[in-house]
């Protein structure tokens, strides 16, 4: 059985009190990381009744975790590797995720072209995406549908037809990796795992057997040390794994990471005004990308090459940009999309495990758990779609470990926000809305768009722009300003780019509209959080070196 729910709030105004339990409490778990690995094991670990800690050098999602390409996939390209158990476990996956955050995971359709020297024939083709409905489970009005070389040409109007010779039809989820992960976050704390951001692992202690016992950390926003003592300690920290693995006594034995660079771009709808996401060969490579529609956007990737600069920033370079922007215009060669019409950008970094011999396009991308003999847990490898059975194994072993015998409760544990039966629930929930944010001049297509970020917590943000009318007569800033405010008391934002990256996405999604508005979101977040004029002024510039990063390949 399930712990009872905490009233705990996923506060940054918890933060001091949060801090005080992790100096004095011992914990059965601390995750290091805030990435949706991390998530997803505290809040595993959490609801079988452990008490966890989770602490995250930076901000929540920071990493690889906000800088995928955002799809809850079934890992139709891993049956071309023929492996076919990871298929199935990612294809499974995705239907539990969707069920569980039916506000952040959304069907996609797909439009997988066949085209000449492709890497996949018709028949081919149609093989694959029927092993693929088959393995990953999917529901019966979801599944593929093959289509005749004029039917896929109907079905996306851009696509060159000369060398078209079919289509396929299949699904695919879309969401907000960053989103998925506060949300999982959250629903963490409800259980009442303690998580905080900002907080650097620096070392590691032992007992005189050589045991892990405690982490020193850094409170990066206050510069005090203090230490966290945890019977059990994993690492999940994504591409910084072997970083932390070098802090143990045991160092990195064994297995050690390959990083991958992907990188993604983000064009207006109307310059690429596609009916459908499509999956496509990139023409004289082994490799497919997508372009997925999105709002108001279209955004292209991703790329995957070896990486071995500073893990932090990576940034997408010139030549990344072109090698998507080619293959985008050679397979819609109307669109003849060029770099300065790049709206914004982002490039992440995927922890493979290092095989001898195989490119990075070859390596696997199953997870792996590395034990140390100091009892250190390592995790890495897999992939956004299977974090929740990430979660599950890790967590087992520390069960083990600690002589506790409790299952994984996850599978039907529905995230905060998330909270519908169906697919036509959640829609009767948005329409219902409609009616009750007349009066704060919040029309339907923002209210959608705020349904599909929150959820079911939108009406805290409704109720809180209520609260609003009489002393904000803009309708934009009105909603604004709810919006942080929820951001502020229930997703523990402490800093800007918090809120106008990973809470909101808006640099990514939205980035032509900040021009106008981030100075007043960090005036409005300054007030709320009692910035001095020099913390304002840092996280102003700290926004505004982003905001240029996702165009530095220019």
């Amino acid at each position: 059985m399930n712990p009872k729910l905490t009233s705990k709030r996923f506060s940054c105004f918890e933060r001091p009190s949060n801090i005080f339990q992790l100096k004095t409490d011992e914990f059965d778990l601390l995750v290091i990381g805030g990435g949706i690995t991390g998530a997803g094991i505290a809040l595993d670990a959490a609801a079988r009744g452990l008490k966890v800690a989770l602490v995250e050098k930076k901000d929540f999602a920071w990493g690889t975790s906000s800088r995928s390409t955002k799809l809850i996939h079934g890992g139709l390209r891993y049956l071309k590797q023929l492996e076919f158990k990871l298929v199935h476990e990612v294809g499974t996956e995705r239907a539990t995720v969707h069920r569980n955050a039916r506000h952040i995971v959304i069907p996609e359709r797909m439009l997988l072209p066949i085209v000449d020297g492709g890497s996949l024939s018709k028949n081919m083709s149609a093989w694959a995406l029927w092993i693929y409905d088959w393995l990953a489970g999917v529901d019966k009005n979801e599944r593929k549908k093959m289509l005749s070389k004029s039917d896929a040409a109907k079905a996306e109007p851009l696509l060159r037809t000369d060398g078209l010779k079919a289509g396929g039809l299949y699904y695919e989820y879309r969401t907000d990796d960053a989103r998925l992960t506060i949300e999982v976050m959250k629903t963490a704390v409800e259980y009442g795992a303690v998580c905080i951001n900002y907080a650097e692992v620096s070392a590691f202690d032992y007992d005189s057997n050589g045991k892990l016992e405690a982490a020193e950390i850094k409170d990066n926003v206050s510069n005090e040390t203090f230490k966290i003592k945890a019977k059990t300690i994993v690492n999940a920290a994504g591409p910084w794994v072997d970083t932390l693995r070098q802090l143990d006594s045991d160092g990195v034995k064994g297995k050690r990471l390959h990083l991958s660079k992907g990188v993604h771009i983000v064009v207006p709808r109307e310059r690429l005004p596609l009916q459908q996401s499509v999956y496509f060969d990139v023409k004289g490579d082994k490799r497919m990308i997508f372009a997925i529609p999105r709002g108001k956007v279209t955004y292209l990737g991703t790329t995957d090459t070896n990486y071995g600069k500073t893990i932090d920033t990576p940034e997408p370079t010139a030549e990344d940009v072109n090698y998507i922007l080619d293959a985008v215009n050679y397979m819609f060669p109307t669109s003849a999309l060029k770099p300065e019409e790049v709206q914004s950008s982002w490039s992440g970094l995927r922890p493979l495990i290092h095989q001898d011999g195989k490119s990075v396009s070859e390596l696997s991308r199953k997870d792996e758990i590395f034990i140390a003999t100091s009892g250190l847990i390592s995790i890495a490898g897999g992939k956004l779609t299977g974090y929740r059975k990430m979660a599950e194994k890790v967590v087992g072993k520390v069960c083990k470990m600690l002589n506790k015998n409790a299952a994984c409760s996850t599978k039907n544990l529905r995230l905060s926000g998330g909270d519908f039966d169906s697919n036509a629930d959640f829609d009767k929930f948005i329409n219902l809305r409609c009616g009750h944010v007349k009066q704060i001049s919040l029309n339907q297509e923002q209210l959608k768009e705020m349904a599909y970020r929150y959820g079911a917590n939108i009406d805290l943000i409704i109720e809180k722009a209520y609260e609003l009318h009489s002393t904000e007569q803009d309708p934009l800033r009105r909603i604004l300003k709810a919006e942080l405010w929820y951001a502020v008391e229930f997703e523990q934002v402490l800093s800007l780019c918090d809120f106008l990256i990973r809470r909101s996405g808006r640099l990514y999604f939205d980035r032509p509209a900040l021009k106008d508005t981030y100075l007043f979101v960090a005036a409005e977040l300054g007030k709320m959080l009692n910035w001095t004029e020099q913390v304002l002024a840092d996280n102003i510039a700290e926004f505004e070196e982003e905001y240029q990063r996702v165009l530095s390949f220019r």
